[in-house]
């Protein structure tokens, strides 16, 4: 009986405090895609009612893309990552500025939309070298 009270410890130790795969830069792109989309369908459509939900929901993605980088940024990334790729930083404040109210946020330019997505992919590669470590 005493024997299960002293059971044999192991120790474990993780990226983080969740289980892998709650950290991903396609989640920022998802979001990225649908500004896009949105961006394309606003271009297209003259109903003033559809153009201000259109935009709205266009405005509410673009606060997501910034959501899932700065969870990537703030909590998957560390020190040793931020050394090994020196430019992290600067691409995710690139990118977290071209989702906000300067660019795909506030903005009806579809060439913001593909910049922003250009930045994600920059970070999605960092980001799966550094899961192969």
């Amino acid at each position: 009986m005493l024997r299960r009270f002293i059971a044999r410890t192991i120790h474990v130790s993780a990226h983080c405090d969740l289980p892998c795969g709650v950290y991903d830069p396609a989640q920022a792109r998802i979001e990225a895609e649908s500004v896009k989309g949105i961006i394309g369908k606003v271009a297209d459509n003259d109903d003033p009612e559809f153009r201000t939900r259109a935009i709205l929901i266009k405005e509410q993605r673009s606060e997501l893309v910034k959501h899932h980088l700065w969870v990537l940024w703030t909590d998957y990334f560390k020190p040793p990552h931020f050394e090994k790729y020196p430019q992290l930083h600067t691409l995710f404040n690139e990118a977290t500025k071209l989702a906000g109210a300067t660019g795909t946020k506030g903005s009806m330019d579809a060439s913001l939309a593909d910049e922003l997505l250009a930045k994600i992919d920059e970070i999605a590669v960092i980001f799966a070298e550094t899961k192969k470590a």
